[in-house]
């Protein structure tokens, strides 16, 4: 098996530099790093993760926790964490709590216990009590989609309940006021904030809520299927439907058209999040764009900052909902 004294050799370079190319801790000149690559490669050398691990005292690996692994939204968020990683030399492991508070705490212990350098959570059923101790252990993370004061250094989030506002008051705007409105799970802090977003919009109108035109969902396709069913069942008159996500919204479409009704010309529908198929719903959908992507993204820009002191400036912790106006309104 080769070692790194050969590498260093063949490559003629010194122990150190080709220490700097495997751990992509500190700039090597391009030219050199090819030369270190090259032997590398020439030499079949692999690098001891463990041995680096204990010489940086870095594992080079970042847990994340998210809801589900499953979905539109999950799928763009962890992709776009990794890929800024990759590019970094880092490594990701992935969890999903379940929106269970005793499956997400374990999660966050699984990858403590891994050794990862910083997690990245996208939790929902852990109260701001256990984020507030965690911080205070010491352990490096960044929190995605919620805003908890004492720890609000940690947060990364979308303005929910801006987002909220905009889709009701868009369809106030187009002249409706029987408005539905389909949330997610309210004791969810997204749900709940794009929730009192549609109740702030219906007030500036001057419009009192209809509590016959509210369902509860679950942010998933069936939810949207069974509010709109429920609403429609119990003979309930709108002229339009705000959904808390996108995928509710695509459910409440379908059952919409087996119903017989023609969208937008007798039902108005909007969604939440503008994940990929909102292009391809049948009408193409008008939905609040959530930058999914782009929050990940800073996530793993913070993890790079605050733990392995990269020069990133351009932090940003609150990202602005927008109005994405398609066929279904």
């Amino acid at each position: 098996m080769a070692t790194i004294y050969q590498v260093s050799e063949l490559a003629g370079v010194s122990l150190a530099t080709v220490s700097r190319v495997i751990n992509n801790t500190v700039p090597v000149r391009e030219a050199t790093r090819i030369k270190v690559e090259a032997a590398m490669k020439e030499l079949g050398y692999r690098p001891n993760s463990v041995a680096q691990s204990l010489a940086s005292n870095r594992s080079n690996s970042i847990g994340i926790v998210v809801s589900e692994l499953g979905g539109p939204f999950y799928g763009e968020l962890l992709s776009r964490i990794e890929n800024e990683f990759r590019a970094a030399g880092k490594h990701v492991i992935i969890a999903a709590g379940h929106s269970n508070a005793d499956l997400e705490r374990d999660s966050i212990e699984f990858l403590r216990g891994r050794n990862c350098d910083a997690l990245i959570l996208h939790v929902e059923a852990v109260d701001d009590k256990y984020l507030t101790e965690l911080a205070a252990t010491g352990l490096p993370f960044v929190l995605i989609n919620r805003m908890v004061e004492t720890i609000e250094d940690r947060c990364i989030t979308l303005d929910n309940d801006r987002g909220g506002y905009l889709a009701t008051e868009y369809m106030l705007k187009l002249g409706h006021r029987d408005i539905a409105y389909i949330s997610g799970p309210l004791w969810k802090h997204d749900a709940q904030e794009r929730y009192n977003g549609h109740q702030s919009a219906l007030t500036k109108f001057g419009l009192s809520e209809n509590k016959a035109l509210f369902y509860e969902g679950d942010f998933q396709e069936t939810g949207g299927v069974n509010g709109f069913n429920h609403l429609r069942d119990h003979g309930y008159s709108f002229t339009a439907l705000v959904c808390a996500n996108d995928e509710m919204a695509s459910g409440a479409i379908t059952a919409a058209h087996e119903a017989g009704l023609r969208i937008p010309e007798e039902i108005a529908v909007i969604g939440f999040d503008n994940i990929n198929f909102s292009h391809y719903t049948y009408p193409k959908l008008t939905t609040i764009d959530y930058p999914v992507a782009e929050i990940g993204q800073m996530a793993a820009r913070w993890v790079l900052k605050r733990v392995y002191q990269r020069p990133i400036d351009d932090l940003k912790a609150v990202f602005m909902p927008k109005l994405i106006v398609r066929d279904s309104t």
